[in-house]
């Protein structure tokens, strides 16, 4: 019985969460071409002495195994993610718990769908509210921010 209630909660729990999933997304969206908005954002962490330790063309791969996986539905026209660190405000961060591990390194995006073409979404996944990560969250919406164009 018990080990039933647990994974009743379990999946109550997982299920809240992918319900949940789709709000810790923050996205600014940009009318500038895709390579414009692209170069901006790599350019806007790079600025702040930040280094993109990896550039992932999510789009490129998608495309490229549609038919490997029975898939023929277009999704994007250009889809990247950028992956970076900061030692200052990983460091406060994880002195402030340093279970905020977790969510190192930082990944913003920008992407252009098939379905909304010219409409190019910049964005990343927020952390949870609270001590250390707030800042990290402030840090990913101002280069977000600035790579749209919402600066």
């Amino acid at each position: 019985m018990l080990r039933k209630l647990l994974a009743s909660l379990a999946l109550f729990s997982a299920l809240s969460t992918a319900a949940l999933a789709a709000d810790d997304v923050t996205r600014h969206v940009s009318e500038a071409p895709f390579a414009e908005v692209a170069a901006d954002l790599e350019d806007a962490i790079v600025n702040r002495g930040f280094v993109v330790d990896y550039r992932g063309h999510i789009g490129d791969m998608l495309q490229r195994t549609a038919g490997d996986v029975g898939s023929s539905k277009p999704l994007y026209r250009n889809a990247e993610f950028f992956q970076f660190c900061s030692a200052v405000v990983s460091r406060k961060a994880m002195e402030a718990d340093v279970g905020n591990i977790a969510y190192c390194p930082y990944v913003l995006f920008a992407y252009e769908t098939d379905a909304e073409p010219g409409k190019v979404n910049v964005g990343f996944r927020r952390l949870p509210d609270g001590p250390g990560r707030d800042e990290v969250n402030t840090l990913l919406d101002e280069i977000a921010r600035e790579a749209s164009g919402g600066l």
